[in-house]
């Protein structure tokens, strides 16, 4: 069944943990007394990196910046569709000066750049389908980001209320297994509201459903080129269930990031 599933080239926006730490907590995962090995987060990431090479696709840098520990996460800096370009504006002070130097790598490489007027968290809380934005907002991304967020892209935007602390952006409950309008997602249902959980079953009747286990592990913060689902080796029943739909789970380890709750997608910024 996997040979059914066809792979699209995707291109990949990161930035290298070379400043990587956990200096401040601003989620349920981090805690500053938290030591980290930046060799081994180094090395896991440049897996990562090689291993999205070694499928086809292709991955930019940007420089990271000392002081900024979280700049790796490069999917929080904003996201990408038509070429277009929606910045972000942290909610934690901590983080706001990143996307100053995420906003200089894109217009230097062409692109024009919006900057919300709301608290925005990039592809932490947007996850394009292909079709129309699924956003999520709760802890960090604002309802008003939303609305500035349609108008901008001109495309529908359908909020999702997150509840649970440990799942504080969309990409840490939710994924796109495959764009268009037969695509597919894979979520956490408890971590959103009764009313969102409705919405995500009426949109994607067939969707894979992940246990509690399979999002704690961060299983759910994974990236999917509509064959291969680059998966944290953690989420173990997942991958199986993944296989079982005819999708090809591509285990990479980012053990060290999880400290500072992030993962395989927090890591991965797309361009389209």
């Amino acid at each position: 069944m996997s040979d059914s599933r066809v792979p699209r080239r995707r291109r990949f926006l990161v930035c290298e943990p070379r400043h990587f730490a956990v200096q401040y907590a601003i989620n349920p995962w981090m805690h500053p007394d938290t030591e980290v090995d930046v060799d081994l987060a180094r090395e896991q990431w440049q897996q990562l990196i090689r291993v999205y090479r070694a499928h086809g696709h292709d991955v930019d840098v940007v420089e990271p910046v000392r002081g900024l520990p979280d700049m790796v996460f490069a999917a929080n800096s904003a996201v990408v569709v038509d070429g277009r370009v929606f910045g972000s504006l942290f909610h934690a002070p901590e983080r706001r000066p990143e996307s100053t130097h995420y906003d200089t790598w894109f217009r230097t490489a062409g692109y024009d750049v919006h900057r919300p007027g709301s608290v925005c968290e990039g592809e932490g809380d947007l996850v394009w389908t292909g079709r129309y934005m699924l956003a999520g907002t709760g802890f960090r991304t604002t309802r008003e980001a939303h609305r500035e967020v349609q108008e901008f892209f001109g495309h529908p935007v359908i909020s999702l209320t997150l509840v649970d602390p440990y799942f504080y952006h969309l990409d840490t409950a939710l994924f796109v297994l495959d764009g268009g309008r037969a695509g597919n997602i894979v979520y956490y249902p408890e971590a959103f509201s009764t009313g969102s959980r409705e919405v995500l079953a009426r949109l994607y009747p067939d969707a894979v459903l992940a246990t509690r286990d399979d999002a704690m592990t961060f299983g759910l913060n994974s990236v999917s080129d509509g064959r291969h689902v680059f998966i944290t080796p953690r989420a173990e029943a997942l991958a199986t269930r993944l296989a079982d739909r005819g999708y090809v789970p591509v285990p990479v380890d980012l053990s060290e990031f999880q400290k500072a709750g992030g993962g395989i997608k927090c890591c991965t910024q797309e361009i389209r």
